[in-house]
């Protein structure tokens, strides 16, 4: 499986500090947001990664990430130089996808929960459809909605409806079959000219091959748009790091553990670091998985 990460966008939400950088490189706890959608594909095992920004972001986010090989990833970057719908990175990203199935995720969204890692290994192995991850909300009319049977498939999905048939909220998690670099290039674009997503779920749906996992409760996603929304992550993030004594989204960490590098190469990247509390919890993990 293929891994794409959405991290264009304008961030007008957040103005005026996205008018000289862009959201995904904003801090939420110690680290940069993107390091938190990297870290979904991660644990699901995802190596080969494109990222989609705009050409004038690019430059920073290879200036942070570089190919990936440190981490033994492969990151490639390309080009959206305006918003065009979620669903154009499968169009954008058709060359990177060749042959795989692909997980998209936002950019600006952050999952974390128990069982989360096991999750993604159950659905990324074989996907055969779209496998959609619901969130229960208390404002579901903010959000495209789904709605399951009791066997977890897709019945309906509605796009910020007025009444909403449940309470689960798409999120910015998806993972599909090579089928959606077809279905994406053949919906037919919004008035505003762009390839939505929930067009692409809707063929989906409409052949019978959608599901959706329910996230559950105990579960946390956070959509950090917002500077209300930014805080809140940040303080989440800080303070079950400072309780727990882990980091979450350490990505040199879960490079290590999913072993994509070896303990002395995570010691490394510690090294590298400095003197940040980052950095020493990076060397200590090394030190401790290599005891």
């Amino acid at each position: 499986m293929k891994g794409i990460i959405l991290a264009g966008g304008t961030g007008s939400r957040l103005n005026p500090v996205t008018i000289a950088v862009t959201k995904h490189l904003l801090p939420v706890g110690e680290k940069p947001m993107i390091y938190y959608p990297i870290s979904v594909l991660m644990f699901g095992g995802i190596k080969e990664v494109l990222i989609i920004a705009r050409p004038e972001d690019i430059t920073q986010f290879q200036r942070l990430l570089g190919d990936g090989s440190h981490l033994g990833l492969s990151i490639e970057y390309a080009e959206q130089p305006r918003p065009t719908g979620l669903a154009d990175a499968f169009v954008i990203g058709a060359d990177h996808i060749g042959d795989d199935s692909v997980a998209l995720v936002l950019g600006d969204n952050i999952f974390h929960g128990p069982g989360f890692q096991n999750l993604l290994d159950e659905h990324t192995k074989d996907v055969q459809g779209c496998v959609l991850f619901g969130y229960g909300v208390k404002d579901p009319e903010r959000y495209g909605v789904g709605e399951t049977d009791a066997l977890g498939r897709l019945v309906s999905i509605e796009e910020k409806p007025l009444r909403p048939r449940s309470n689960r909220a798409i999120t910015g998690l998806y993972l599909y079959d090579n089928d959606v670099i077809d279905i994406a290039k053949n919906v037919r674009p919004s008035p505003r000219g762009e390839l939505e997503i929930t067009d692409v779920n809707r063929v989906y749906l409409e052949r019978d091959r959608a599901t959706m996992v329910d996230l559950g409760r105990g579960f946390a996603w956070l959509d950090t748009g917002t500077p209300e929304s930014l805080l809140q992550a940040s303080l989440y993030v800080r303070t079950l790091e400072e309780r727990q004594g882990v980091r979450i989204a350490c990505l040199e960490e879960i490079a290590l553990r999913k072993g994509f590098i070896d303990a002395d190469q995570c010691h490394r990247l510690g090294e590298a670091l400095g003197n940040s509390g980052y950095g020493q919890y990076v060397m200590d993990i090394a030190r401790e998985l290599s005891a």
